[in-house]
């Protein structure tokens, strides 16, 4: 889940973004329902102890073992349009994709990839080799959270979809202004089970679309058809489908979401309490010199397809580089304590 600009690559900021987009994200992610506004509400969670990861899955999600957790709080849903612009607003903040690069810093990059922009999803018109994410993936300047397809895009009408095309660095900002921060991945994940412990969904263990649709992924051929059945292609707004058992939304599907962890591709072999994640000094050994460690991103996006990702669920995880968006990466934040 990194990136790279224009049609060099979807990894880092570097003149090697295409090349290495292959090496860092190779799987990207089927299902509408009652909207429903949530936007900036908690629910507080006692904690407690669960099973974390798969072993029934891809190995990065490997091994299962036991975690226990403080209480907290999480956000019900993702942070909005609505809800960046109001910070926006209040700060002046001015995020990653709204910035040039300077030439001086990478003076490899041609001078289309220092433009300020981001990473957008470019559907193909009929059926690509699904060995290439560049197919389907297009850097493109003046991408931002303002216009998160590119600078003829708005955001007008949809200040209740999750805000994307925003790095991680922006949205612990936001978190910081908001009085809060980024769930750790063990935090996040144990929002996403719902209390369920070891189910492979955030609603149960099964997933029949023909008992109704319960996130929104993608449906038809992956990367040229989105038949659209769940009612969306694209984002939709947040808290469409049912709750989770902790009346927690879009906890599978939707777009994908930061958590503080850094990356490394698999998990302890040992139980633990409360924790924060690997060190950065360890996840630069799993990543690329030119794009440097990177951040989990959880839950699965609109872009989740079976024929070519398995990842709405709890346990599932990528990479995402920690200073390029793109237009299926969104966020929620968490609170230390209980509200």
């Amino acid at each position: 889940m990194t990136g790279s600009r224009a049609g060099h690559s979807y990894v880092g900021l570097s003149a090697f973004r295409t090349a290495l987009l292959a090496l860092s994200f190779n799987v990207v992610c089927l299902l509408p329902g009652t909207h429903l506004g949530h936007a900036g509400e908690h629910v507080s969670l006692d904690g407690g102890t669960f099973a974390m990861g798969s072993g029934k899955h891809y190995r990065e999600e490997a091994p299962v073992r036991q975690v226990t957790l403080r209480p907290y709080s999480i956000q019900k849903t993702e942070v909005t349009n609505a809800e960046f612009a109001a910070f926006v607003e209040a700060t002046g903040y001015v995020t990653t994709a709204e910035k040039d690069l300077d030439p001086a810093d990478y003076p490899d990059l041609p001078p289309d990839l220092l433009k300020a922009g981001s990473m957008v999803f470019a559907q193909p018109k009929e059926a690509v080799a699904l060995n290439d994410i560049n197919l389907w993936w297009r850097y493109v300047p003046g991408a931002q959270w303002r216009h998160p397809r590119g600078p003829e895009s708005s955001i007008e009408g949809l200040e209740d979809h999750p805000v994307v095309q925003v790095s991680i660095e922006d949205a612990k900002a936001y978190a910081d202004w908001a009085g809060g921060r980024l769930p750790t991945e063990a935090e996040w994940e144990f929002a996403a089970r719902g209390g369920l412990d070891g189910a492979q969904f955030s609603w149960g263990e099964d997933y029949d679309p023909s008992e109704g649709w319960k996130a929104n992924t993608w449906q038809g051929v992956f990367p040229s058809v989105d038949t659209a059945e769940d009612g969306h292609h694209g984002s939709a707004p947040v808290g469409s489908y049912a709750p989770n058992g902790y009346g927690l939304y879009d906890m599978a599907g939707n777009v994908w979401e930061y958590v503080s962890d850094w990356w490394i591709p698999g998990h302890p072999t040992k139980d633990q309490t409360n924790p924060g994640g690997p060190s950065k000094t360890l996840a630069e050994q799993f990543a690329n010199s030119a794009v440097g460690a990177r951040h989990v991103v959880k839950g699965g996006s609109w872009l989740c397809a079976p024929s070519y990702c398995f990842r709405y669920r709890p346990s599932a995880r990528q990479p995402a580089e920690r200073s390029l968006g793109s237009n299926h990466i969104g966020f929620r934040i968490a609170r230390d304590g209980v509200n």
